[in-house]
């Protein structure tokens, strides 16, 4: 044998991640030389008594790779072990092939049993002794039909805690994780076998000792490479994203679709990773040439901008110069750029909108109504159902805008809206929402002409080219936040059809108040709708804090219809949130610097309600010589400082290890002046309070490892 093929299972990535640096650069050297020769002598590769395909290879004096041959001249690396613990009782290593999906799985029985002792037990009602085990009602042959790791079923019958259950999640199989989460949960086995386990199933009959098959699964999540390898142990996280995908979202990523189709989930249940995978999915399936054929868009412009450089990392620089990546009112105005040629009115944003409805309100008298009001009317109502006249308006719905509104009403509000306009044209300026308008209309009118030329053949548009859609695929990140108009605008952009748009999204993440209906806006998802459960980067602790902070609250699924967060779940284990009160601002600032000098390290950040709040922190954490960075619009001032601080909102689509939430104070979160629609407005007082709920969870689900939540005087009421 002169050379061999080396993958790496994800399981034992994730042993791996925990060694020794130094060990992680052996390993490197290890798979270099096994792929060469996996018979030169310094590996000492032999095989295990009682094993058929378990080998283990010298790493390096201290550590023993554990390799599964598949047959031939394929390997897989599926553990890491110390030298001593390779020969101890080798009845404790149990590979098999699962017999729901198919793919490679591999345990350590002894380290299994470990995990369940090695955090202290939670305080318990009861004494062991005298707790039933959790799963005794689910017989093993009906745990192994839902996907359950066989080797696994006799500690799983020893489990009588929810740590404990958390703890072998944490280790085991992903699917029997799952499989067990969703049965304490309170989920069925039908229910589970529907969501959980048909999703990852395969359908051909599995031979349970063919492993060259299995390898080829995408149940098997392995890396191909040295790059793969490489990335891995250099970057952690980073690196695992790019290699594997998990078989459901895999069969999410590939799937082929009739029309539109959405994605949705919790915060790190992968939404992102798999539209990523989905883009370049698309790329490759389309004929070379053509240019930017698909679009792949988001709301928040920094999160534009890391998508750029996180989709050449996973596809390359060829896959991404086929797609066209840009926040969406970026693209907006550059649809309007095209007509205008230079002419484009200065921007302003939706903070500097209502300071001009202020105004107008200050300049006529009119009470009635409040700046934040008109401005949603306008932008959510008028422009987003582009209205052009006044008998549209009187005609329009407004379903969930909540006050009611007489025929003399949409008059004055009409007016009013007139006056608005004209003021914006004497300043210059236009907002964001008349851009997006603007564009939509342009959209529309080429996607009619495209309708034109299907008919007529022999038609060409201006410049004697046939008229063709902007995009092969449209793939939208971050929906919950679009709003109609924009919808509008992406529903011309590409013709209805196989795959045209793929739209992920969480609408429990919904920051920024846009209330829109998909069916409505000519994107009809029903039937092509998916649910992501599992999250990979919080864990169990900071993830049931967050879902309490939302409340009993009801949220739409973009669809006119209900979206929960049931099933969304965690395996990963951690320290609880911290909820601290301070006696003022001054003091929670004390509380903020002792907190970040007793974290020490990087990847923190301070998240307040208020922009008068970040300079507070930036200059309390100066005080103690720390370096702390205001998040902009462009992203933090300066990217290498240890501390970020920023407003809620700056914050969407970032992730720290560690994040302090500060001033969640009544009167601040939610704001006092939305706690005086409760009688004014009771539809608007909802909608708000969910909005401020929405931000709240968003902060703090961007913390992995640890949260802290404070507050001076009053703590929110959405505070437990």
């Amino acid at each position: 044998m002169s050379g061999a093929r080396l993958r790496l299972l994800d399981r034992a990535e994730k042993e791996i991640m925990k060694l020794p640096r130094s060990v992680k650069g052996a390993i490197y050297d290890f798979q270099h030389k096994f792929r060469n020769n996996p018979e030169n002598k310094g590996l000492r590769l032999k095989q295990l008594k009682g094993h058929a395909q378990l080998y283990s290879a010298r790493v390096n004096d201290d550590y023993r790779a554990l390799l599964l041959h598949a047959g031939g001249v394929e390997y897989v690396l599926v553990a890491v072990k110390p030298r001593g613990e390779v020969y101890d009782h080798l009845d404790r290593y149990r590979p098999q092939i699962n017999p729901v999906t198919g793919g490679i799985e591999f345990v350590d029985l002894v380290v299994a049993a470990e995990t369940l002792t090695a955090r202290p037990p939670a305080p318990a009602a009861e004494p062991a002794a005298q707790r039933a085990p959790i799963f005794a009602a689910h017989p093993d042959e009906r745990l192994v039909e839902l996907g359950v790791a066989e080797p696994l079923l006799p500690l799983v019958r020893k489990l009588t805690t929810e740590e404990e259950l958390l703890a072998l999640a944490e280790y085991a199989p992903q699917l029997t994780g799952e499989v067990l989460l969703a049965l304490y949960d309170g989920r069925t086995p039908d229910e589970v076998l529907e969501q959980v386990t048909a999703p990852v199933a395969v359908e051909e009959k599995i031979d349970t000792g063919d492993y060259a098959a299995a390898l080829e699964r995408p149940a098997t999540a392995v890396t191909t490479g040295d790059a793969d390898l490489r990335e891995i142990l250099e970057q952690s996280d980073f690196g695992r994203w790019k290699v594997f995908l998990h078989p459901a979202q895999r069969k999410l990523v590939e799937r082929a679709y009739r029309g539109p189709a959405r994605v949705s989930g919790g915060p790190g249940t992968g939404k992102t990773i798999v539209a990523l995978h989905r883009v370049r999915h698309l790329v490759e399936r389309l004929p070379a040439g053509g240019g930017k054929s698909v679009l792949f868009t988001t709301f928040n412009k920094n999160l534009a901008a890391d998508l750029q450089q996180r989709l050449i990392a996973l596809a390359g620089p060829d896959v991404a110069a086929r797609v066209h990546i840009t926040n969406i009112d970026k693209l907006a105005a550059e649809v309007v750029a095209e007509i205008e040629h230079g002419r484009a009115r200065r921007r302003i944003d939706d903070g500097k909108a209502r300071e001009l409805w202020d105004e107008l309100l200050a300049e006529t008298g009119d009470n009635r109504w409040d700046a934040a009001f008109l401005n949603e009317e306008w932008t959510q109502v008028i422009l987003g159902q582009g209205l052009k006249t006044r008998a549209e308006y009187f005609r329009a719905r407004r379903a969930g805008r909540g006050r009611p509104l007489s025929r003399k009403d949409r008059a004055d509000l009409w007016k009013l809206t007139e006056r608005y306009v004209m003021l914006l044209e004497d300043r210059g300026v236009s907002t964001l929402q008349q851009v997006t308008e603007r564009a939509a209309q342009l959209e529309a009118a080429r996607a009619r002409d495209r309708a034109a030329y299907a008919e007529r053949p022999a038609l060409q548009d201006e410049s004697g080219m046939r008229n063709r859609p902007r995009y092969r695929h449209i793939v939208v990140d971050e929906a919950q936040d679009l709003s109609a108009a924009h919808w509008r605008m992406l529903r011309a952009m590409v013709d209805p059809g196989a795959d045209d748009l793929f739209i992920v999204g969480d609408s429990h993440q919904r920051i920024y108040g846009n209330q829109v209906s998909l069916g409505a806006l000519g994107i009809a998802i029903r039937g092509r709708s998916s649910r992501l459960t599992l999250s990979y980067r919080t864990t169990h602790e900071i993830l049931g804090t967050a879902v309490r902070l939302l409340g009993t609250e009801t949220w739409d699924d973009l669809d006119d219809g209900g979206d929960d967060l049931t099933g969304y779940r965690s395996v990963l284990r951690g320290r609880r949130p911290g909820l601290r009160g301070f006696r003022d601002w001054n003091a929670e600032l004390d509380g903020i610097a002792a907190q970040v000098a007793a974290w020490g390290g990087d990847s923190i950040a301070v998240c307040v309600p208020e922009r008068r709040m970040v300079a507070d922190v930036e200059r309390r954490l100066a005080a103690d010589g720390v370096v702390a960075s205001a998040i902009t619009g462009d992203g933090p001032r300066h990217g290498a400082a240890p501390v970020h601080v920023g407003t809620m909102h700056r914050f969407k689509g970032l992730e720290y290890q560690r994040m302090i939430v500060a001033g969640i104070a009544e009167g601040l979160v939610p704001p006092a002046w939305i706690l005086r629609l409760a009688d004014e407005d009771a539809v608007r007082y909802g909608r708000e309070l969910r909005r401020f709920r929405s931000l709240l969870f968003v902060a703090v689900t961007r913390a992995r490892d640890d949260v802290v939540i404070s507050w001076h005087g009053d703590k929110s009421r959405f505070l437990p």
